[in-house]
């Protein structure tokens, strides 16, 4: 049994990556390792929507704040599915 105790604010942290020649996409990282063990599809999905969402906060252009939108709402459509 693993027992962790951790003060990390959101389990998974999201980050866009790509340049303008290229699609750019949105990427997810655990913030903690604990974190991996544990989480079924919907938890890690409501994980990722939660990253996106601050992730929109701090968009610097258009461009991010359109890929970032837009897997919001796959990121819904996914949850829609699995309940």
């Amino acid at each position: 049994m693993n027992i962790a105790n951790s003060e990390v604010a959101q389990i998974i942290t999201a980050k866009t990556c790509g340049c303008k020649e290229f699609q750019k996409k949105v990427t997810y990282n655990f913030a903690d390792p604990y974190h991996t063990l544990c989480l079924d599809k919907k938890d890690i999905i409501l994980a990722q929507l939660q990253a996106c969402e601050t992730l929109l906060k701090y968009a610097s252009d258009n461009s991010e704040k359109a890929v970032v939108e837009k897997e919001i709402s796959e990121l819904r459509t996914a949850m829609d599915l699995l309940v």
